[in-house]
């Protein structure tokens, strides 16, 4: 069943002459971890927002589990648990009431509602949090917070903005964890945007690339794998200001000061390998394409 039926989407924000997002088609199925990729400024968020219903598209057409979005507002908070980048509106609650509030007005009885309150307490590792303000969390704890609240009431579908932004190496492993469990054992509908290609490979099935306002492709990990799948990941790491010596006819790209990255044939790694400055190479890593490869494929096209 398709969850959410994206078509020919326009937004305009007023006063603005450039799309915020541009004709954008897309269709997600019920039970699929969805990712949307792209830099800041892509119209990521701007799409999330119209298909949660808190913005209205300038033309185009939203259908939610088969009903026209606009026409149909009270379906969102019935079926939709969302989290957006800010969230004032849990400032004045502590963890314990926003997370027992939420759950009640998502339809769960008081008691049911007490119950899936220590269960997210639990599942989140927030326990110790419970009696304290959201306001005067760190960024990383109102992050969980907002997760946990964001999957109260246990909804069939639940979209994330940047989910693991502010979080370290430890709470980003449990999100995804979590989301995946969540998604194995409910087959909750999962829709969460990022920008950060590496953190979406380990969870998406399905993945839309935005850019400019526009969506470049979407498509499983596996069909937009074969894009550049034959391809060889070299990543390079030389002394900042002395970039490396590569045969002819390569584009290596500079990921940041020092560290290179270039896509190869099969056959050219042998050769690659043999003309390097051995001397200002500090380090070599040759693996095949990733997600990220396929995000930079699209952008720098």
């Amino acid at each position: 069943m398709l969850v959410y039926d994206v078509q020919d989407v326009v937004k305009y924000y007023p006063g603005q002459t450039k799309a915020a997002n541009e004709h954008i088609t897309l269709q997600i199925q019920e039970g699929t971890i969805f990712g949307i990729l792209g830099d800041n400024g892509a119209g990521k968020s701007t799409l999330i927002r119209q298909m949660v219903n808190l913005l209205q598209s300038t033309s185009g057409s939203i259908k939610f589990y088969g009903h026209e979005l606009k026409n149909n507002p009270q379906l969102v908070p019935q079926l939709v648990g969302y989290m957006p980048q800010r969230y004032e509106a849990l400032n004045n609650l502590t963890v314990d009431e926003a997370l027992y509030f939420t759950a009640h007005l998502r339809g769960m009885t008081r008691n049911d509602a007490r119950q899936e309150r220590e269960r997210l307490l639990k599942l989140w590792q927030i326990e110790d949090l419970r009696h304290k303000y959201s306001s005067r969390l760190s960024g990383g704890q109102q992050r969980i917070v907002r997760l946990a609240v964001a999957a109260a009431g246990r909804l069939p579908v639940l979209i994330l903005d940047e989910p693991t932004n502010d979080l370290d190496p430890l709470r980003r492993k449990m999100v995804w964890d979590i989301l995946r469990q969540l998604n194995a054992d409910s087959g909750t509908t999962i829709i969460f945007i990022t920008h950060d290609a590496i953190e979406a490979e380990k969870i998406v099935q399905r993945i839309a690339i935005l850019h400019d306002g526009r969506l470049l492709v979407e498509g499983s990990l596996s069909e937009l794998k074969q894009i550049v799948g034959k391809k060889m990941r070299l990543e390079l790491t030389f002394t900042p200001g002395l970039p490396p010596t590569l045969p002819e006819g390569l584009m290596p790209y500079e990921v940041m000061p020092g560290r290179w990255l270039v896509m190869l044939d099969w056959e050219q790694v042998g050769p690659v390998l043999s003309a390097l400055a051995r001397e200002y190479c500090d380090d070599v890593r040759l693996y095949t394409a990733t997600l990220e490869d396929i995000y930079l494929h699209y952008v720098t096209a």
